[in-house]
């Protein structure tokens, strides 16, 4: 049992005989950080003790590319071509969204991902102020962007640039060290060069990140070559966005001078399996090929409307397997590879310290439940979290040092989704 439980508090705490590589151990946690992993660790040095007993530590799961508000969306447009997804059923009821509705959304999406274990997330949205104060309430981590596209028209420009400048000052303003910011144009498709070059240098001038959509379908390869001649990779590295604060997301029709130039860069790629599975994107991320150059490769859910779930343990299990079957290689992907995927990489491609258990990192731990069937026998830790785990054995998760869920409780869970079902449906009925 806990000690005294206090939430959304940075404490001194002790996890007690907790089980991390293969080892019982204890974890010492302070002003936000790991301060030691090792056992028997003594009780007076802690104001909050979790007994960790039957539950594995690992690092909190990073979602390198997401539209968190469209947990909304979840399940109102399914089985559907990926165009007419987007023109007839999401863009038309996007056009309905508030900075409420954004705001609740957001919420959920926080409340969904702290459930199942994800502790930092990278989201590209609409009415980015309201998802900054949703992020900031929800006690986890992320890097915000406001979704920029222009089609060339100079006016939409403007108003995105706008959108983008004061997001920026938004998060500068909240003075939080769990959030980002980051600059967004949507896709190579539908913000052209001169206004992905000025994304690129608002990002190098801010020192912010840089989100974009890239080669998630043939014809989206084929409409940016048929209109600058160029593979979208190129054409962005032309346009001064490919750097190391980049994050790709889908890039499952790269090629590979592709896949070089984007290691080259030391850009990331965000891997969204379920999503491209379900939108039927026609193949599988160049794993192989990117992880053979040394490129960057984060996993992500995608958003809810076109995944439809926000669960990273579902999503490292097919990660792995959407490789194997798709490149016929049953060596491919191995689960310690997708485990550091979803956290040491993601990470890195978001750029903040976490993804580790070790002295001196954030203190973004997830702990989850042994007592389960499928987490019997426990051969191989790893094997276990990707292969057999799901999001729903979490039951202990912290992020920079506060205690946000334990024994499955997070403080105002009933309200935040009796909010979001009502506004799920006045959205639904302004849409109709």
């Amino acid at each position: 049992m806990i000690s005294d439980p206090v939430f959304n508090q940075k404490l001194s705490i002790l996890i007690k005989g907790t089980h991390v590589n293969q080892k019982t151990q204890d974890i010492l946690i302070d002003a936000g950080k790991i301060i030691s992993i090792a056992p028997n660790q003594n009780t007076n040095d802690a104001e909050l003790i979790i007994d960790g007993t039957k539950t594995l530590a690992l690092p909190g799961l990073i979602n390198t590319h997401t539209h968190a508000a469209m947990s909304l969306l979840r399940g109102y447009a399914d089985d559907m071509h990926l165009q007419e997804w987007l023109s007839e059923k999401i863009w038309p009821l996007e056009a309905h969204l508030t900075g409420d509705d954004v705001y609740i959304g957001t919420k959920l999406a926080c409340l969904e991902m702290i459930r199942s274990g994800t502790t930092a997330f990278n989201d590209m949205y609409f009415f980015m102020d309201r998802a900054a104060q949703a992020v900031d309430e929800a006690g986890i981590r992320a890097q915000l962007s406001h979704g920029m596209i222009t089609f060339g028209d100079p006016k939409k420009f403007a108003a995105e640039q706008k959108a983008t400048k004061d997001l920026v000052a938004c998060v500068k303003q909240m003075n939080n060290s769990r959030i980002t910011a980051a600059v967004a144009p949507h896709a190579p498709y539908t913000v052209p060069p001169d206004h992905m070059r000025w994304c690129a240098e608002f990002s190098a001038e801010e020192d912010i990140g840089l989100h974009i959509h890239v080669s998630e379908t043939k014809s989206e390869v084929d409409s940016v070559l048929e209109m600058y001649g160029k593979k979208p990779a190129l054409l962005l590295d032309e346009c001064g966005c490919l750097t190391e604060r980049t994050v790709l997301a889908h890039g499952c029709w790269l090629d590979s001078d592709e896949c070089a130039l984007i290691a080259k860069r030391s850009a990331s790629v965000a891997y969204s399996p379920c999503s491209n599975m379900k939108l039927a994107t026609g193949r599988a991320l160049p794993y192989d090929e990117l992880e053979g150059v040394g490129a960057t490769v984060g996993l992500s859910t995608d958003g809810c409307s076109s995944n439809n779930n926000l669960d990273m343990f579902e999503e490292m299990k097919f990660a792995s397997l959407y490789q194997k079957a798709f490149w016929g290689k049953d060596t491919t992907l191995p689960a310690h590879e997708v485990l550091r995927m979803a956290t040491e990489s993601g990470a890195k491609a978001m750029r903040i310290p976490s993804g580790v258990l070790a002295p001196h990192a954030p203190a973004d731990i997830v702990l989850i439940g042994l007592l389960h069937p499928s987490m019997v026998p426990l051969y191989n830790d790893v094997s276990n979290i990707v292969y057999a785990a799901n999001g729903g054995m979490v039951e202990t998760v912290l992020c920079d040092g506060a205690l946000l869920m334990h024994e499955r409780i997070i403080p105002g869970e009933a309200d935040i989704l009796e909010k979001a079902r009502t506004t799920a449906l006045d959205l639904i009925s302004r849409r109709n």
